[in-house]
């Protein structure tokens, strides 16, 4: 008997720990990452090809936005400059061997109306990671840079997103 209601208090304190924090995290605006509200439903994409061409594809399926092959069928227009990868020493050890190094991704683009006439300004974005490195773990280290790189072009595809999400359609 006794046991019966040590494991029916413990159900309950957990139920109710649980819903503490599922109140707690919906209290500080915790919101899990959906698609993002967009005004137009067409867009067409122009200029470079870059690393993140196909994975910005992707993610503007995911949000409905269907990327049309005619600028003439398109509501907006995304015009994608160039992107740069630089790896820069950031330390080195007494010794004179590299101990960390500065990762820096940036991405440039343009965007305009379909009725306009005029891009809008060029835009940029500019992410950089920091990672340290060392030579006795070398094919670590080379994972670890690739996954930063991963890291960084997929923050600068939401970021476009987000940015993409402040035009508001003239009628």
């Amino acid at each position: 008997m006794q046991r019966s209601q040590n494991f029916l208090m413990a159900n309950i304190r957990a139920a109710f720990l649980l819903i503490l924090l599922a109140s707690i995290v919906t209290a500080c605006g915790f919101k899990l990452r959906g698609v993002t509200e967009l005004s137009f439903k067409t867009l067409y994409m122009q200029g470079a090809k870059l690393t993140i061409t196909q994975d910005l594809k992707r993610s503007f399926k995911t949000n409905s936005i269907t990327v049309v092959d005619e600028v003439a069928d398109a509501e907006v227009i995304l015009d994608l400059i160039n992107e740069a990868n630089v790896k820069q020493i950031l330390s080195l050890s007494g010794g004179g061997l590299v101990r960390e190094f500065d990762l820096t991704y940036q991405v440039s683009f343009r965007t305009r109306e379909a009725g306009e006439a005029v891009f809008s300004p060029v835009q940029t974005i500019r992410l950089r990671r920091d990672f340290s490195y060392n030579d006795n773990a070398l094919l670590g280290k080379v994972e670890e840079e690739a996954r930063l790189n991963n890291d960084m072009r997929s923050d600068a595809i939401r970021e476009i997103l987000r940015r993409l999400s402040t035009i508001k359609k003239s009628s």
